[in-house]
């Protein structure tokens, strides 16, 4: 067979005479090409078997304690790494030391037993949270104080379900704070939109600690009050009000009984149940590293902590697979106290579905009375009817300044200044050092992984002078990731060809490829075209985040770890990657700049042109979730890793918006 240029020469001279065209050349292999692209490698199941194996894995399990003594050095210094290592890192730590301004405004007289006032205080600076105090009318020395948090409820504050239960806390006595949450209510905006708290992220600082000072912000303002009783703490709410529950309940110690409804489960059982998975607040960064909500639950021992669930919740946490794994984790702890009966938990069966009506609330008031009311006889659990008390959202608005800081605005001034690492010298022995300093830098902002390939031939057939193979390239028994190689002669090198849009969208740049003399492998790494879960699979990418791996290193590494195999494979040190899109585009330039021995030159086809542009265009980790590497536009942007690659290394055809 001649070689692939003499074919191309031989096929340019035909169709100069007529005899052939070229463009029927390419077009009979296009048609190979995608028909083969095109093709199925792996089974449709197997991209979530392995992302749910992976996480599932990683989670750490419940330490093994015989004393209370070894169990509060256990719970303290979690606690401790938890608030350092995952909510206050970067500017939180600023906006954690920066003092809270709390503004008392309108006074709601509702009631004989209770007023309604209106507030808004500071979770950070700049970003008010407005909020209503149920405060009863008779105070008499300390009163219990009860934190109600809200979930995903677009009425916020408003919700009836909320007004219910913060008119009876304060009917029976209690200092009742509702408080909005970002998102809902009167802060339903889209910059304040969940999955854009993971932009705050990108820069090096916690999109989760707006989430924790709103809420410890909160507690102060209730402990300020005269009639506070520092030792009657309760915090309760529903869904992603149950999660802020638990969060704030498990590292905050002033919080001294908790009611977390329909909010939570172990990462765990998150790995199996797709409707568990949570959203950006409740998958955090590296949280799973430092304390899985197992963990969480068990170290409100020896307070009192009441778990209620839903037996047939349409939405997620559903009590069957929910509730046991934290009780098995938690119970013990407490029975080391001696006070297993502090640990209780509700289901709820009528109506058992997503819900904090009557019978979970008067759960919650059984439990305050058992623990805040334990003297009081007349104290009853049943609800006090109050619906004709219940107020419009335009009757309990709260006036908020012009400007209020949100998820977008705060990271917008973050990244003004970033990246912050060093420029690359100009001088060849300086660059060196450089490159190495900086290439370890990038390998732990990226937990960088190195894998072994262990190759599985799925096919391999002869078409039109062009040998396929379909492979199954298995990756430490991790990953296995579908290939593609198309071979036709002698060939320069060879090629691992990567597309936003998949493999199968690649024919035209593996067609091209191909005529120049190259052998072309294209594959599609986690995440895209046959590697892409099928349903909601960036929740997946935040919990490989948050058990502390990053979806960007795992990507680079099995580009890196397919470049390695290509390389034996095909018996060549001129491995290529060329990448369509500015996904796989930055995923590239992270392998080439993460691993300078394996991969001799890179093409990046429409890159973005800054990292920056991710927060500009205001994109969300839900649409593009590798983008939001922890800390990674804080120390690099595309020019630095280019220059981190080695800039001969790379070309650059043309650049794209997000």
């Amino acid at each position: 067979m001649l070689p692939p240029r003499l074919l191309v020469i031989l096929a340019g001279l035909l169709a100069a005479t007529g005899i052939l065209r070229m463009d029927d050349v390419r077009a009979d292999e296009l048609s190979v090409v995608a028909d083969w692209l095109a093709k199925p490698i792996l089974d449709p199941a197997q991209p979530l078997h392995e992302a749910q194996e992976f996480c599932e894995r990683r989670v750490p399990p419940m330490p093994q304690v015989s004393s209370v003594e070894e169990w509060e050095r256990y719970a303290q210094q979690a606690r401790q790494r938890t608030l350092n290592d995952v909510v206050f890192r970067g500017e939180a730590r600023a906006w954690r030391d920066h003092p809270a301004k709390v503004e008392f405004l309108e006074t709601l007289e509702v009631a004989p037993e209770y007023r309604i006032r209106k507030l808004r205080y500071e979770a950070l600076p700049g970003l008010w949270i407005p909020a209503l105090l149920y405060e009863p009318v008779r105070l008499d020395g300390p009163v219990p104080v009860v934190l109600n948090v809200n979930g995903h409820d677009r009425e916020g504050k408003a919700a009836k379900y909320k007004q219910i239960r913060c008119i009876n806390q304060a009917k029976r006595g209690m200092l009742a704070l509702n408080t909005e949450w970002f998102g809902m209510g009167q802060l339903a905006t889209s910059d304040f939109l969940h999955y854009r708290m993971n932009q705050l992220d990108l820069c090096g600082t916690s999109g989760i600690a707006p989430f924790y000072l709103a809420m410890s912000r909160g507690l102060d303002v209730l402990l300020s009050h005269k009639n506070a009783d520092p030792k009657r703490v309760a915090v309760t709410g529903l869904s992603g009000g149950g999660w802020q529950t638990i969060f704030i309940s498990g590292l905050d110690e002033r919080v001294t009984l908790s009611d977390p409804v329909a909010g939570y489960s172990s990462f765990r059982t998150r790995a199996r149940f797709l409707s568990d998975l949570g959203d950006s607040e409740q998958t955090p960064v590296d949280l799973g590293v430092t304390a899985d909500y197992a963990q969480l639950t068990a170290m409100r021992a020896p307070h009192p902590t009441l778990l209620t669930f839903n037996a047939k919740d349409q939405c997620c946490f559903a009590s069957g697979h929910a509730l046991p794994p934290l009780l098995e984790a938690a119970k013990p702890i407490f029975e080391l106290y001696g006070k297993g009966d502090h640990l209780r938990s509700h289901i709820n069966h009528d109506p058992g579905t997503h819900n904090f009506e009557r019978d979970n609330r008067e759960a919650l008031y059984r439990m305050l009375g058992d623990f805040f009311f334990a003297n009081d006889k007349t104290f009853s659990a049943a609800e006090i009817p109050c619906d004709a008390e219940v107020k419009s959202a335009e009757e309990l608005k709260v006036e908020l300044p012009s400007v209020n800081e949100d998820f977008h605005s705060l990271a917008m001034k973050l990244s003004q200044n970033l990246p912050h690492g060093p420029a690359a010298p100009t001088e060849p022995v300086a660059l060196a050092d450089w490159r190495r300093e900086r290439r370890a830098t990038l390998s732990g902002i990226i937990r960088q992984r190195h894998y072994r390939t262990q190759p599985e031939a799925v096919s391999d057939q002869s078409v039109d002078g062009i040998r396929v193979r379909q492979w199954k390239l298995q990756m430490d028994r991790t990953w296995t990731i579908p290939a593609t190689s198309f071979e036709r002669g002698a060939s320069s090198g060879v090629t691992i060809v990567l597309h936003d849009g998949g493999r199968k969208a690649a024919s035209d740049r593996v067609v091209e490829l191909l005529q120049s003399g190259r052998v072309v492998v294209a594959l599609d790494p986690f995440y895209f075209g046959e590697s892409k879960i099928a349903s909601r699979d960036f929740l997946y990418g935040l919990l490989v985040s948050a058990i502390g791996d990053r979806p960007l290193g795992v990507q680079a590494a099995q580009i890196n770890a397919a470049a390695q195999w290509a390389s034996r494979e095909f018996s060549t040190s001129d491995v290529h990657v060329d990448a369509s899109g500015h996904r796989t585009s930055l995923m590239t330039l992270i392998a080439a700049a993460s691993d300078a021995e394996t991969i001799r030159a890179a093409t990046v086809h429409q890159p973005l042109n800054s990292l920056r542009d991710v927060i500009e265009k205001n994109i969300s980790v839900n649409e593009q979730p590798e983008l939001f590497c922890f800390g990674l536009l804080a120390e690099f942007d595309l020019p630095s890793l280019i220059d981190l690659a080695g800039d001969h290394r790379i070309r650059v055809r043309g650049t794209a918006k997000p």
